[in-house]
Order: C-alpha cells, then structure tokens, then sequence
C-alpha cells in the first residue's frame, strides 16, 4: 500500500501546489497548525497519507464481505465518463479545476481499461460510491467552515452542499491511482512468488 500512497501522493501534492499557486483554492489560516511545506499546510500533505489509507481500506473490506453487485453496469460507466468528462472539461477550459480533474480523471480512466483490462470492475465503483458518504461529510465540513476557500471563477459553481462538485471527480481519480497502483502492485506480487 505505501507504493500506491507514496505515488498517487506525489502526483496530487504537486497537483496542490500548482492549484494553490494559480489561485484555484486557498486555505485558511485560522483553522490550521501554521506549518507549511511549500505552499501546503502540513494538513493538507497528512491528507494526502490519511485519505488514500482509508480509501483502500473501504475497498478490500468491500471485496472481503461483499459480492460485485456492479459487475454488469461497470463495463459502461468507465466508457461514458471518458467521453463526457473531456468535452464537460473542454467546454470549460477556462475554468482551470473543472478542465484539469475533468480531462485527467478522463486520461485514468482510459488508462485503467487499458492497462487494467477493467479488471477492478464494479468493485471499484462501489468502494467510490461508499467512500463518498465520510466524502461529503467531512469535505462539507472543511468547505463550510470553510478550510478550504474555493476560488468558483475556476470551478464551474455548482455545489453538493458546500463541496464544489469538481471535488467528487477529483476524488474518483485520487482513489482510482490508489487502487489501481495498489493491485498493479499486488499483482506483480504474486506474479514473483508463483
């Protein structure tokens, strides 16, 4: 799992850095500790370790207790958002956070079906489907307060609660580079014991 953590973890700091530099958000200082790494509160890199732990976790316990209730309906979603998430991502391509987590959670998608072979199937949905209840409530806390103060010129204003919905899609691309580097890893793994 620290492959996947420490990867997907690099990709998305460096992510947050460019948003933070180009004004995409911001945080707030009076709700964080002061201590900054680059441009990040230290909150924010201890996301980055937290967050993709918890997500894998809820999807080997979904694997471990529950059957693929998606198995059938996954072969389309994957399809349909790589189609829909770049036009949606290039009509708005000056709306710097809708066209970058749109066209990018596009490019992993197409990615996980090719090199995965869709392999993670519906099991993946569903662990992003349970993952956006703790999502929603803890983001709708942090965007409330708000920690996080989103800059909506470069979103496209449309909110789940406080939570710009451009959140979601870049949540599916965090846990689709954990998972996905979490059983390439696994994978490889038992390819070298066997």
């Amino acid at each position: 799992m620290a492959w996947s953590i420490g990867i997907t973890g690099a990709f998305f700091i460096v992510w947050d850095m460019l948003k933070t530099y180009y004004g995409v958000w911001s945080f707030n200082p009076e709700y964080l500790l002061g201590i900054y790494i680059g441009n990040l509160p230290i909150e924010e890199w201890l996301f980055f370790v937290t967050v993709p732990y918890a997500c894998v976790f809820i999807y080997e316990c979904l694997n471990a207790y529950l059957p693929d209730y998606l198995e059938k309906p996954s072969k389309y979603i994957a399809p349909i958002l790589i189609v829909v998430l770049p036009v949606l991502g290039i009509i708005n391509y000056s709306r710097l956070y809708t066209f970058v987590t749109f066209t990018f959670t596009a490019a992993a998608l197409f990615i996980y079906i090719k090199v995965f072979k869709n392999r993670l199937g519906g099991r993946f949905w569903l662990a992003y489907l349970v993952h956006l209840i703790p999502f929603f409530m803890v983001n709708g806390v942090l965007t409330a307060l708000p920690v996080v103060i989103y800059n909506d010129a470069e979103n496209l204003g449309i909110r789940i609660g406080t939570v710009p919905i451009e959140d979601s899609i870049y949540s599916m691309l965090l846990l689709l580079m954990n998972i996905g580097i979490f059983e390439w890893r696994q994978q490889k793994t038992l390819h070298l014991k066997a």
